[in-house]
C-alpha cells in the first residue's frame, strides 16, 4: 500500500516537472531554430546534422513533412538599382507629402 502511494506521488511530482519544463517543446524549439538559422548546424558535422533532424522530425513531423515537399526556391535576389540623384528626384509622398 505504501509502494503505491509513493509510486503515484513520484509520477505525480514527474508530470508536474515535465509539465512546467516542456522538454519536448524545448528539444523542437531549438531544433527548428538550428534548421532555420543554417550557419552553426551546417557547421556542425554529419552527427550534429543527423540529431537536429530526427529531434526535428520527431517534435513537428507535419512541418518536417512540409518542408521535405516544398521544392528548393530560387535564392538569387535581384539588386536594386540606386539612382544617384535620389534627393532631387523624390516625390511629395517619398518626404511625407500627401499626392
Amino acid at each position: 500500500m505504501v509502494g503505491v502511494i509513493v509510486t503515484a506521488a513520484a509520477a505525480l511530482a514527474a508530470g508536474y516537472l515535465l509539465g512546467r519544463l516542456r522538454p519536448w517543446r524545448r528539444a523542437g524549439d531549438w531544433a527548428a531554430d538550428q534548421v532555420h538559422h543554417a550557419g552553426a548546424w551546417a557547421r556542425g558535422g554529419a552527427g550534429r546534422q543527423a540529431v537536429v533532424v530526427l529531434v526535428h522530425v520527431a517534435t513537428a513531423p507535419r512541418t518536417s513533412w512540409r518542408i521535405m515537399r516544398t521544392p528548393a526556391a530560387d535564392t538569387t535576389v535581384p539588386v536594386p538599382v540606386r539612382d544617384p540623384d535620389w534627393v532631387t528626384h523624390r516625390t511629395r509622398t517619398d518626404k511625407g507629402g500627401t499626392p
